[in-house]
């Protein structure tokens, strides 16, 4: 599994890479395993504000569908539009191509708050 260092965690499981007062957001690489096959993204929040911990999307995999929880309070300026053709970029790529949305941050150092490389490996046991 991926733990990339130069991104934050959540325990639900979702990650975030801060460039200035902007995040890039999508779910984790042990995420996409426990989930499976990714079929479909489902995310109609572009514009609006969202709090940290609300949902602001869902995510489909061949035998469930989980909510997207947002790690930080945000207004989502733009949705990874490669998602709709390809979700399974999600699985390949997580931390890459698979970022899900692009986010301009309330409050940059609320980011700090999240769990680091380490403390997320504990939480998920690797």
């Amino acid at each position: 599994m991926n733990f990339p260092s130069e991104v934050k965690y959540t325990k639900d499981h979702e990650w975030v890479r801060v460039e200035g007062n902007e995040a890039y957001v999508g779910i984790t690489d042990f995420a996409q395993r426990e989930l499976g096959d990714i079929v479909y993204i489902d995310i109609n929040t572009v514009g609006e504000e969202v709090k940290k911990d609300d949902v602001f999307g869902t995510v489909e995999a061949v035998k469930t569908v989980s909510d997207l929880f947002m790690p930080v309070t945000g207004t989502i300026l733009e949705v990874n539009t490669a998602l709709n053709d390809s979700p399974e970029l999600v699985n390949s790529d997580p931390f890459g191509e698979g970022w899900m949305v692009k986010v301009t941050l309330a409050d940059v150092a609320t980011v700090e708050e999240l769990l680091d490389a380490d403390a997320y490996k504990a939480l998920v046991g690797a």
